[in-house]
């Protein structure tokens, strides 16, 4: 297989890009073997330090292996690679279906919004409970400007994580509001039921300053379920439109 040469702008990005969209779009199976650095070199056009960079990349996010002195094989993403994979998935052109992964990072954020809040309602001490109450307010003062709700309301999820202990949790949440399929990056209009509903997000607080923890679930679960169907059926009117 040969690639096509490159311009000099972002070269390794570059062929990480094209390499990524290689191993996901299945032109390379399970336990192939990438071309060798120095054939990848020559078909890119460009020098082998980008390449190394390129496939560094790759196995972080659990597409290949290198092995030193070896073969560089492709893994099965399905069973290797982790979150970080979903936040570049955007960029890979037609190699995955972009709505359909923007559904499933939004139905990922209804669940584990819904157990944070559960957690938070259990574990959370004082003072996080008073900072999950004071970040309602900061957001319930946004009203009525959609964006600056939406960016109080990130700050409302990152204190109800924070409150529930759970380390993978807050982890998760890092990559949700980073990169291209970010919650961040959702237009507020797709989140409006979400971030009008300023009468759930206090009562969502007061439950878990009350500790109860199955209500804090159910109000979380309720609050952030709406936006799961808006956003991916905008995502696919606008993939159809393309």
């Amino acid at each position: 297989m040969t690639f096509a040469p490159l311009d000099r702008q972002s070269v390794s990005d570059q062929v990480f890009g094209r390499l990524r969209d290689a191993v996901l779009g299945g032109r390379y199976a399970a336990g192939d073997a990438l071309p060798g650095e120095r054939d990848l070199a020559a078909s890119f056009g460009v020098n082998r330090h980008a390449i190394r960079e390129a496939l560094r990349r790759l196995q972080q996010l659990g597409l290949v292996r290198v092995s030193q002195g070896g073969a560089t094989r492709v893994q099965d993403w399905r069973a290797t690679a982790g979150l970080d994979l979903a936040m570049t998935l955007t960029q890979a052109g037609d190699v995955l279906p972009v709505p359909t992964l923007a559904r499933d990072v939004m139905e990922m954020r209804v669940s584990i919004g819904a157990d944070a809040a559960r957690l938070c309602a259990l574990r959370a001490g004082a003072d996080a409970r008073a900072a999950v109450t004071a970040a309602v307010e900061d957001y319930a003062a946004a009203v009525p400007d959609l964006t600056a709700m939406g960016a109080a309301d990130l700050a409302v999820w990152r204190r109800i994580i924070e409150g529930s202990g759970n380390i993978a949790y807050l982890l998760a949440y890092n990559s949700l509001t980073a990169g291209d399929l970010a919650v961040g990056h959702v237009p507020p209009h797709l989140r409006a039921a979400e971030l009008l509903d300023v009468a759930l997000h206090r009562r969502l607080a007061t439950l878990i300053t009350d500790g109860d923890a199955t209500g804090a679930e159910r109000a979380a679960r309720a609050l952030l379920t709406p936006s799961v169907p808006s956003f991916s059926d905008d995502q696919e009117k606008e993939q159809e439109r393309r």
